[in-house]
């Protein structure tokens, strides 16, 4: 399993807005930049994050993002499912994946439902609070 810019563009910019809330709206341009990010990059980032109520987005002079809640309400699983999609290790395990015709002789099926059970606990287990300290 991969995770992939997308997903860990998200997180650091969900985390840079934790660190500066203070600041109120934020343009993304001086997350680029504390971040060393693509702002092309993080602009694609940012509309689904604002989208699922993660962000309050304000345009024009002053303008920016802000989280939507306090850091410890968001777990670093649901930043990157989000972001990425799914976690799932193997096709047959992703959302909405049609039953795998094999799946019940599958030898090695358990294992990977163990191992995404263990990835998506261990993301749901972490706050972009814990992460800030």
């Amino acid at each position: 399993m991969l995770i992939s810019t997308r997903g860990r563009y998200a997180l650091r910019v969900m985390l840079d807005l934790a660190d500066n809330r203070s600041d109120g709206y934020i343009a993304m341009k001086k997350v680029a930049e504390r971040q060393g990010l693509s702002l092309k990059y993080i602009e694609r980032i940012m509309p689904v994050l604002s989208k699922n109520n993660y962000v309050e987005g304000v345009h024009g002079k002053g303008g920016g993002y802000r989280l939507s809640k306090e850091p410890k309400e968001y777990r670093v699983g649901d930043i990157l499912r989000l972001a990425e999609g799914d976690l799932a290790p193997v096709t047959c395990l992703q959302c909405n994946a049609e039953k795998c015709d094999r799946a019940d002789k599958c030898p090695t099926l358990p294992m990977w439902t163990e191992f995404y059970n263990m990835v998506n606990n261990y993301f749901d287990g972490i706050t972009l609070a814990d992460l800030m300290k």
